[in-house]
């Protein structure tokens, strides 16, 4: 993990950058103090962003909402979950 202060991040941003594309992460101090932490684009992400690319997906970077119109018969999954732990 590569510590840098806000000057020499701002001198030499894309050399950080390019770290960070090869999956360092990197601490950024003002004054010494840490304020933030530039980490790499996880696997995740890239792949949810490839499929929105593709058009297989939509996301407009929120929190996914439930889904409406679908009726569960039955027990609800966590009553099954709550009745196997015991």
């Amino acid at each position: 993990m590569n510590t840098v202060g806000i000057r020499e991040l701002k001198a030499k941003l894309s050399s950080y950058i390019d770290k960070a594309r090869s999956g360092e992460q990197i601490v950024v101090t003002d004054h010494g103090v840490e304020v933030a932490i530039i980490n790499p684009v996880s696997a995740e992400r890239r792949a949810i962003m490839s499929l929105v690319q593709e058009g297989d997906a939509q996301w407009y970077g929120g929190k996914p909402k439930g889904l409406e119109g679908i009726k569960i018969r039955g027990k609800a999954i966590s009553e099954t979950i709550l009745e196997e732990r015991q």
